[in-house]
């Protein structure tokens, strides 16, 4: 679509916006008729350690949805000479689980307590044992009931409990809804009905029924919606908080809101059965969407659903790029010492490719990326450690292959449990997200760790906040198609991506390396008892 079509389109109001509140990051993608992002806007944000909780703000999630909306808004005039006053719909995504809790005054109750918290272990344990059905410390069931057994006094005044990505669309719209895959992170979903599983809804009101609380659940969980749905509209309100200059006109229809891991599924073409999908970024997890009930309940594994409700397994990891970002940016600092500028895009790309020339197995050196806990290592607490030893083959080459294969470990751990404990069938997985922006270097790590061909598309780069205006566009144009056809038929029929099939050398070394780092979490767990 050329540019002036792109601006007729705008300027009659048939764009589409999602927004997706990531780990680091809130962006927003702007896309026409032919679900082609045209514009985008950014925020950088960081959670914060706030007495021994990782939170962030109100304040934080409303200045950084204003700031990405504006930037959004100025690359749209500045490429189009256009001023954004109307869309055909938005959508809004973000982190999946943790927990928001509000009073029956819509006043926040205790700090947003994110995804990235273990210190819900004892009410996860307990709630896996009770339905029989593994629930994480991420979801913000564990999250709920680790407040009621810490007897913590907000929990009788408890009116709504939300997702981030609930609470934002809530407040555009005054809708307590939820997107069903984001709602499968919340509590779990009964896959025949697309709501709360009711046999387990009943378990846990009779275990708190003690407490004599007013509410119930899941009367303070967000009501569950399908990828289709209409969920609500934009307010006066929603739009003045969404768009400080007063230009976005209310009235704007919305699709249900969706965690990262159903954004994900949709940017990969990953919601039909046997597809599966990794995004790698800050944290990283891997999703297959399942043909059958797995034989067995796993802690390491999630299980949530696709926008849909079809059952998915999800490997979720909380660290992933952090350390080695960390690493890079010690390579950036040593060149500028050196007085020898170098780009950090160009930084990363030999770095990465320097780690493809690294012996297989990485020469016998070790890294643990924790930046914050891992509930499948069970770490409570994340100590970024590296060790050698004294005949490790040391260089630079095996050091940054190390810190590739650190940050899909835990990952492979997880996944192992499907692909060879329980036998699921993929016939592919997608990688998306930061750590596959070099080309093929990424890639050729996750094919390895996984034995599986990746695919990395052309469009692996957008993201969630892509995903969720697809979502958004499928609301309006699905036309009675499912999700899956739909996505085939209009985003990804000509979709240019390349398929990197498992290095046997490759896959051999990988395996030998997470049986060094299986035998070393010892080493880690003491960094985390000392240090």
């Amino acid at each position: 679509m050329d540019r002036n079509q792109i601006r007729e389109e705008i300027a009659a109001g048939k764009a589409v916006l999602g927004i997706e509140f990531g780990s680091t990051r809130i962006k927003g993608e702007l896309i026409v008729s032919d679900n082609v992002p045209v514009a985008e806007g950014a925020h950088e944000w960081e959670n914060r350690l706030d007495n021994g909780v990782w939170t962030y703000t109100l304040d934080d999630i409303w200045t950084g949805l204003q700031d990405c909306y504006a930037d959004l808004a100025k690359d749209v005039l500045e490429k189009y000479e256009v001023t954004l006053t109307d869309l055909s719909a938005i959508g809004i995504s973000a982190m999946m689980h943790g927990y928001l809790a509000f009073d029956k005054n819509d006043e926040l109750l205790v700090p947003f307590r994110t995804w990235r918290n273990t210190i819900t272990g004892e009410a996860a344990e307990k709630l896996t044992n009770l339905f029989h059905y593994n629930i994480p410390q991420r979801w913000s069931i564990s999250h709920l009931y680790q407040a009621i057994l810490n007897g913590e006094e907000h929990v009788k005044n408890i009116s709504f409990v939300a997702t981030l990505a609930a609470y934002v669309h809530w407040q555009l719209t005054g809708e307590k809804v939820i997107g069903v895959g984001d709602g499968s992170g919340m509590f779990p979903i009964n896959i025949h009905t697309g709501d709360y599983d009711e046999t387990m809804v009943k378990e846990f009101n009779a275990l708190i029924a003690d407490k004599g609380y007013c509410w119930k659940m899941p009367d303070v969980f967000p009501r569950n919606l399908k990828a289709g749905e209409r969920a609500g509209t934009l307010t006066e309100k929603g739009a003045k908080l969404l768009d400080v200059s007063g230009n976005l006109r209310a009235g704007i229809p919305l699709c249900p809101p969706e965690g990262d891991a159903g954004t994900g599924m949709t940017a990969t073409n990953s919601v039909a059965r046997r597809t599966g999908n990794v995004s790698a970024g800050t944290s990283v997890f891997g999703m297959v969407v399942l043909e059958d009930d797995l034989k067995n309940v796993y802690p390491e594994i999630d299980l949530v659903t696709t926008p849909v409700g079809d059952l998915v397994a999800m490997a979720h990891c909380n660290n992933c790029t952090s350390d080695l970002n960390a690493w890079v940016n010690i390579f950036y600092e040593f060149c500028q010492a050196m007085n020898m500028p170098a780009d950090k895009g160009t930084l990363y790309s030999v770095l990465y490719n320097k780690a493809l020339e690294g012996d297989k197995e990485c020469g016998g050196l070790l890294d643990y990326n924790y930046f914050s806990g891992e509930p499948i290592t069970k770490m409570e607490e994340g100590r970024p450690l590296f060790a050698r030893t004294p005949d490790s083959k040391f260089n630079l080459a095996n050091f940054m292959r190390a810190h590739l294969y650190s940050s899909l470990s835990v990952l492979k751990i997880g996944m192992d449990l499907l692909l060879k404990n329980e036998g699921v069938k993929v016939d592919n997985m997608l990688g998306h997200g930061g750590l596959f922006k070099t080309k093929g270097v990424g890639q050729k790590i996750l094919a390895a760790a996984l034995n599986t061909p990746v695919t990395v598309m052309t469009t692996a780069g957008e993201g969630g906040a892509w995903g969720i205006a697809l979502l958004a566009s499928y609301m309006i144009n699905g036309n009675g198609r499912s999700l899956a056809d739909w996505l085939n038929e209009e985003v990804f029929a000509k979709a240019e991506g390349e398929t990197l099939q498992p290095d046997p050398e490759d896959v051999a070394g990988f395996d030998e390396y997470i049986a060094r780092y299986t035998k070393g979490l010892p080493i880690e767990a003491a960094a985390v008892k000392n240090f």
